[in-house]
């Protein structure tokens, strides 16, 4: 609960720079919004009920799908799968493992939102709003070896294959410009 405050106040402060730094001092670039510090650790992705019934979806969000465990984002034409994965079901975030729950019980707040920049009108939980900037997402040399126990919906920038990597739960894919 310490590390979620400390994480709302950094956010919430970072209105002023519009950079945000986290697990290191500082970015690596004016071109950058919010950037993370190396370690075996991802970011884990919001998780919905189904990006179906998700209103309000700008292109390029990305979610967890809980209705058939997936890693998604958002294009104009609509919902793209990141996790590539055929094979069944995934572990369930909602139940867990054994019936433990995986999500924290505390009641969900639909309109919690930090804006890291100007805050703008499109919906989000963690939206990055300048339009010069971009995220550098954690890097983690092979992310399959290296985290040991991911989460659903985490995804990295794998240093070692220069590929972004996401975790539904079961597996991870890699993606490949």
């Amino acid at each position: 609960m310490k590390t979620f405050k400390i994480l709302i106040f950094l956010l919430g402060a970072s209105g002023a720079s519009g950079q945000v730094a986290i697990g290191k001092s500082s970015v690596t670039s004016p071109s950058v919004s919010m950037e993370f510090g190396d370690a075996n650790k991802g970011i884990i992705l919001p998780w919905v009920t189904s990006t179906g019934a998700v209103t309000g979806a700008v292109n390029g969000t990305i979610a967890y799908d809980l209705s058939d465990h997936k890693v998604k984002v958002k294009y104009a034409s609509g919902w793209k799968d990141l996790s590539v994965d055929t094979t069944g079901t995934t572990v369930d975030p909602v139940t867990g493992i054994d019936g433990i729950s995986m999500q924290d019980p505390f009641t969900e707040q639909p309109g919690a939102k930090v804006t890291v920049g100007d805050p703008g009108p499109d919906p989000g939980i963690l939206v990055l709003e300048a339009t010069n900037k971009a995220m550098i997402l954690p890097k983690v040399s092979s992310p399959h070896l290296n985290i040991i126990n991911p989460a659903p919906g985490m995804m990295v920038y794998d240093t070692t294959a220069k590929q972004l990597a996401v975790f539904n739960g079961k597996m991870w894919s890699f993606w490949k410009p």
